[in-house]
């Protein structure tokens, strides 16, 4: 994932209702109708949030018979997790070089 990439992806789960949605979709495949029983938003605003994760790659359409259920893509956020922990881990290093540098003071 590239930081052109991170950028949406973010800004997707800067959201609540999406996070809730992806959390909820963390514990198994649902239906647009199935999480909006779940979640304090309707139907038709569990779609929008959908589409938006869909577009960043981190939910799947499956169909199951008559019935569109959404799956969470593990491998982005695989990913992402990656990319989370290659920053952090950069970050540690300039902070250790910084604590050196006033320790060496």
């Amino acid at each position: 994932m590239s930081a052109s990439t991170l950028v949406p992806v973010f800004a997707a789960l800067g959201d609540d209702t999406r996070w809730s949605i992806l959390a909820a979709l963390g514990e198994g495949d649902a239906s647009a109708s199935a999480l909006a029983q779940r979640l304090p938003v309707s139907r038709q605003a569990i779609a929008k949030h959908l589409g938006v994760l869909q577009e960043v790659g981190l939910v799947e359409p499956v169909r199951a018979g008559r019935e569109v259920r959404f799956r969470v893509v593990g491998a982005e956020l695989d990913d992402l997790a990656r990319q989370l922990q290659r920053i952090g881990a950069q970050w540690d290093r300039r902070l250790a070089a910084i604590k050196q540098i006033a320790e060496d003071l």
